[in-house]
């Protein structure tokens, strides 16, 4: 589209395809009654313009929400339509997968608005499927599509933070390193941030479900119910990622703690080792007279021999006690 504003405007045919439409063309498929897309950007300022010239029977909390700076999964029912505030993974270059983007919908027999303000994968594969005529052919189509294809995507992110946490339990347990630490508390945050915005959604795609929207027919219903169990083993295995993380964490901490308790019992062990000796060298190290064997030339090789002796029955006796 030449506005920068509308990302995508289109007249859905009924069978898959779709034709573009301009802006000075969405009015009159409107007024028409036909089943008309439009895809918009949320931040710029003629995309609210629009909404209100365009679609003037929407509710002023309903532009409200598709507009505003930030937004949490939820859905708002009416009668004539519904409002549905969706998020999926930040596949985009340089994102973070966990700081996800939001869609934000409203839903009518006749009209299907979307706003975003980051690019979402989802939509532009919807985009490409009507380009070939394999696209939604109505509103429940678009939907489902749309949900479906934003929790297929998750899939894969879930399984990589699965297996980077069985990476670092692996290495928790053969040597457990300080470095670990930051990668543990990593992966409680992603299993976090995620399960803050899907668990919300799981409502949502549920409240969809029983929902009496004209435009949602059983087969859609199923759908969404396949969804549903998707979103719900999504909300489960992060649960579990999080306890397993948190478990992990423990084991590193009593790792850590048993390496230092065996390092300083090694250097207790050392330092009763040496205490006789240090005593016994301080002692015939006073520059007095009278010291014995001072006139003696073997005297030093006497010594050593009686510190070694010293220190053999020390090993003797530790080993016997147990001490290592």
């Amino acid at each position: 589209m030449e506005n920068s504003h509308i990302l995508y405007a289109c007249k859905l045919n009924g069978d898959g395809s779709s034709t573009l439409l301009e802006e000075a063309q969405i009015q009159q498929a409107i007024s028409h009654e036909s089943k008309v897309w439009v895809h918009l950007e949320a931040e710029h300022p003629e995309s609210r313009r629009l909404l209100e010239r365009d679609f003037p029977h929407l509710d002023h909390l309903v532009v409200d929400a598709l507009c505003a700076d930030e937004t949490r999964p939820r859905i708002l029912e009416f009668d004539y339509g519904a409002l549905l505030i969706l998020r999926g993974v930040n596949l985009n270059p340089g994102a973070e997968p966990n700081d996800m983007v939001s869609i934000r919908l409203w839903v009518d027999k006749d009209n299907i608005i979307s706003l975003r303000r980051r690019k979402l994968k989802a939509v532009l594969e919807i985009q490409g499927r009507l380009q070939v005529g394999r696209g939604p052919k109505n509103s429940g189509d678009f939907v489902t599509t749309l949900i479906a294809s934003l929790f297929e995507r998750m899939e894969p992110i879930f399984s990589e933070i699965d297996e980077k946490l069985d990476e670092v339990e692996e290495s928790v347990m053969e040597n457990p390193d300080t470095s670990e630490r930051q990668e543990i508390t990593s992966i409680r945050k992603d299993a976090i941030m995620f399960k803050r915005y899907i668990a919300p959604q799981r409502d949502v795609i549920s409240s969809l479900r029983v929902s009496d929207q004209s435009w949602l027919d059983q087969m859609h219903k199923r759908r969404l119910q396949e969804a549903l169990d998707r979103v719900i083993r999504y909300v489960e295995d992060l649960d579990t990622i999080r306890e397993r993380a948190q478990i992990v964490k423990d084991e590193l901490v009593t790792g850590l703690s048993d390496r230092l308790n065996k390092n300083m019992y090694m250097l207790s062990v050392v330092a009763a080792i040496f205490l006789p000796l240090g005593f016994l060298t301080g002692l015939l190290g006073i520059n007095v007279g009278g010291i014995p064997g001072s006139d003696n030339e073997a005297a030093f090789w006497i010594f050593m021999g009686i510190l070694a002796l010293i220190i053999l029955a020390q090993v003797w006796l530790f080993k016997k006690l147990k001490w290592f």
